[in-house]
């Protein structure tokens, strides 16, 4: 199996038959995972560079396990302890990391674009792993792999996406995963953090949480920036709570079962209640392990890995 882009730098225009690729090899590795040895030599003696300009917890960390569930050497870079902070340039920095013989580099920046940049600086395979406010690929794809495992299914599905979505790059990788998956995606969240745009991508805007719960198989409750709430997108936190706030006595009303979603890291008592996060509908942990599988199989077929 082989994609046909070299590099994964967003979902926008990926071919269809390279998502289905993915998934499928995804499902494959999450059996390894539940193995007592989690480990394969599919891409023994590749070394793949974590190249981090923002803080991570569960991106990083999972790159990192795929790579040695594979049996790549990693190496991991910190902006924050690198010669960045002594001037040198994005440019010579990946030159000089390059030159060391490397195979491929996983990214996250907070530039949109930035991993097509590296690309003019660099041979080796590229990932994007979140580039500021444009897309996080692999998010979309884990997400994706975890409604496929819940539903059987993508085509026809009914997707809510909930919450800030102006500065998501989940939200825009997972519409454009999710549509050319086949599903169907309603966007909600205050009128000023939904882009108008977003309609010429097809899908649908509802200012109405309940409605768009009556509405959807699955909702993707994305994470409220508190940090942001100084500049006066959300006017409070109890105002975005009781519109948009997805809690059990809300969930109850609606009388049906429907699949919780987040991308992590979760404000509680925010967008989401712990008892929506933890309670029976969620597969935001599911998200997490198959995080792991789905990247494995991204790394295996951008690298030309061996089964």
């Amino acid at each position: 199996m082989s994609l046909k882009n070299r590099h994964l730098f967003g979902l926008k225009d990926y071919p269809k038959k390279d998502i289905e690729s993915i998934l499928d090899l995804a499902f494959k590795f999450r059996e390894v995972l539940d193995r007592p040895i989690k480990k394969v030599p599919s891409l023994n003696g590749l070394t793949v560079v974590n190249l981090f300009f923002e803080n991570s917890t569960r991106t990083r960390i999972s790159f990192e396990l795929a790579q040695k569930r594979l049996s790549c050497d990693t190496v991991n870079f910190s902006a924050s302890s690198s010669s960045l902070k002594k001037g040198e340039s994005f440019k010579d920095t990946a030159q000089n990391i390059e030159a060391m013989k490397i195979d491929a580099v996983v990214i996250r920046h907070p530039s949109p674009g930035a991993p097509k940049t590296l690309s003019k600086f660099i041979k080796s395979i590229i990932i994007n792993a979140g580039d500021g406010t444009h897309e996080h690929p692999t998010q979309a794809i884990l997400d994706m792999m975890s409604l496929k495992e819940k539903f059987g299914f993508l085509k026809g599905l009914k997707i809510g996406i909930i919450g800030d979505i102006l500065h998501s790059r989940v939200a825009l990788s997972n519409i454009y995963g999710l549509k050319t998956m086949g599903a169907e995606i309603t966007l909600c969240g205050p009128p000023n953090l939904i882009p108008e745009f977003l309609k010429d991508l097809g899908v649908n805007i509802n200012y109405d949480v309940d409605e768009v719960i009556d509405w959807a198989d699955a909702l993707n409750v994305l994470r409220i920036q508190r940090e942001r709430m100084g500049i006066g997108l959300v006017p409070s936190v109890r105002e975005y709570r009781n519109f948009f706030g997805i809690n059990q006595k809300r969930i109850e009303k609606h009388k049906k079962d429907i699949v919780i979603m987040h991308p992590g890291p979760i404000n509680r008592g925010v967008e989401i209640d712990s008892a929506v996060a933890d309670g029976q509908n969620a597969i935001i942990l599911d998200q997490v392990l198959n995080g792991v599988a789905s990247r494995m199989a991204i790394l295996f077929l951008l690298c030309g890995g061996k089964k």
